[in-house]
C-alpha cells in the first residue's frame, strides 16, 4: 500500500545528513561540554558550531542563543522568564487567541499567579488586528507574545510591525517561530524580536531539542536551577547530539529554503485546487497569501475530521485535524473557532502539512482517495 505522510507540522523525519552529524556524539565524542578535558572540549566546540548555525538562520548573534528541550520549553522560558523577572514593572501580558497551547496554557498558568492577560481577537484569516494591539498596551504591559506562523492554518503574522509597536512602547516582544524558522526568511533584527522560539524536529532535525533567542540585555529568570549551563539561563547537562543535529538542520534549511519554498507552494496549491474542484462544500482556512508554504487547512462540511483521518490512514495517508498536541481532544480547534467558524464546521477540518520529500504523485493520490471518503461519510451523516 502506498504511504503518504502529510503531517510535517507535527514532526519531520530526521535528515540523513543530520543523523550523520549527530552519530559521533553518541559514541566516540560523548564528553560533557562542562568538562575541561579533551572529551569535554570536543563537545563544547561542537555546541559552539551549532550555536553559530542556529544563530545564522535567524540573523542573530550566537551568544544570544539558548538551547532548550524544544519549542514548548522555549515558549515557557520566554513567557514565564520575562513575567517573573519584570513583575515589579507590571503584570500585564498580551497574546492572541490563535497561539499554540505552549503559549496559551503558560499564560493561563500566570493568570493564576496574579498576572493579567489580554487575548487579542483575529480576523477570518487568523490575522491579529494591529490597531487592537496598540490599544491594548498599557503602562503595566511587560510582554507581547504573538505566534509567527500558525501551526494549524498556516497564517503568517506581521511580526516586523508587531515588533516595531513593542519597541516603540518599550514592551518586550516574543514570537513562537517554531513553524517558520527554516521555511521562510526570519530575521530577529528586522522584527525587533526580544525573544524567539525555535524547534529542531520541525525542520528535519531530532526531537527533544530547541532554542530560544534572547536579545542582549533582556531581564529574564531561568525556569530551572542547577549548574551554570547556557550562561546561567538554562541549567542542566546539554543534549550535545541533539544540539549538533539542530545546528546541522538549521544550516541545511538555510541553504535550501528558496528551492524548498517554491516546491512546497506548488504542491500545496495543487492539492488545494484538486480538493476544492473534486469535493463540494469545502472551506479553505487561513490567509490566501500570507501562509506557510507547506500548510493547507480545509473544512469539509457535514463530516467529522477524526473519521476522515482514520479512513485516510487505512489508505496509507497521514494527516491531522488541528494540532498534534490536541489530537486526542473531542473539542474543535480553538484556532478555527477564533476565526469565526461554528462548531459543526470546525469539527470537519483536516490539516495537510507537506514536506520536502512529498511528490506530485502523493498529491494526486490524496486527491483520488479523499473525495470517495468524504462522499461515504456524508451519506452516513445526520447533518446531510
Amino acid at each position: 500500500m502506498k504511504r503518504v505522510y502529510l503531517d510535517h507540522n507535527a514532526t519531520t523525519a530526521v535528515s540523513p545528513d543530520v543523523l550523520k552529524a549527530m552519530l559521533p556524539y553518541f559514541e566516540q565524542k560523548y564528553g560533557n561540554a562542562s568538562s575541561v578535558h579533551s572529551f569535554g572540549r570536543e563537545a563544547r566546540e561542537a555546541m559552539a558550531k551549532a550555536r553559530d548555525q542556529v544563530a545564522g538562520l535567524i540573523g542573530a548573534e550566537s551568544a544570544n542563543i539558548v538551547f532548550t528541550s524544544g519549542g514548548t520549553e522555549s515558549d515557557n522560558l520566554a513567557i514565564k522568564g520575562i513575567a517573573h523577572a519584570n513583575e515589579k514593572k507590571g503584570k500585564h501580558i498580551i497574546t492572541s487567541q490563535v497561539e499554540h497551547h505552549a503559549v496559551l496554557n503558560t499564560c493561563k498558568f500566570l493568570e493564576k499567579q496574579g498576572f493579567e492577560v489580554t487575548y487579542l481577537k483575529v480576523d477570518k484569516y487568523g490575522k491579529v488586528d494591529l490597531d487592537q494591539l496598540r490599544d491594548s498596551i498599557r503602562k503595566d504591559t511587560i510582554l507581547i507574545s504573538i505566534i509567527h506562523g500558525n501551526n494549524e492554518i498556516g497564517t503568517i503574522q506581521d511580526i516586523d510591525e508587531i515588533g516595531k509597536i513593542g519597541a516603540e512602547k518599550g514592551v518586550y516582544f516574543h514570537t513562537d517561530a517554531v513553524q517558520t524558522c527554516g521555511k521562510i526568511p526570519v530575521d530577529v533584527v528586522r522584527s525587533n524580536a526580544t525573544l524567539m522560539s525555535m524547534s529542531a524536529h520541525k525542520i528535519y532535525g531530532p526531537k527533544g531539542v530547541g532554542a530560544l533567542f534572547i536579545k542582549k540585555g533582556t531581564r529574564i529568570f531561568p525556569l530551572q536551577h542547577g549548574g551554570h549551563h547556557e550562561t546561567n539561563r538554562r541549567a542542566g547537562t546539554e543534549n550535545t547530539p541533539g544540539i549538533v543535529g539542530m545546528g546541522k538542520a538549521c544550516e541545511l534549511s538555510q541553504k535550501s529554503m528558496e528551492s524548498n519554498y517554491r516546491k512546497l507552494v506548488e504542491l500545496r496549491d495543487r492539492l488545494q485546487n484538486e480538493l476544492v474542484e473534486r469535493i463540494d462544500d469545502t472551506l479553505v482556512n487561513g490567509h490566501p497569501t500570507d501562509r506557510l508554504p507547506n500548510t493547507l487547512n480545509i473544512c469539509f462540511r457535514y463530516v467529522e475530521g477524526e473519521s476522515m483521518i482514520m479512513m485516510l490512514d487505512m489508505k496509507g495517508i497521514a494527516v491531522s485535524s488541528g494540532s498534534a498536541c490536541t489530537s486526542g481532544s473531542l473539542d474543535p480547534s480553538h484556532v478555527l473557532l477564533a476565526i469565526g467558524l461554528p462548531h459543526e464546521i470546525a469539527h470537519g477540518s483536516l490539516r495537510f502539512s507537506l514536506g520536502i520529500d512529498n511528490s506530485r504523485e502523493d498529491i494526486l493520490y490524496v486527491a483520488e482517495v479523499l473525495p470517495e471518503i468524504v462522499q461515504r461519510l456524508r451519506k452516513m451523516s445526520a447533518l446531510t
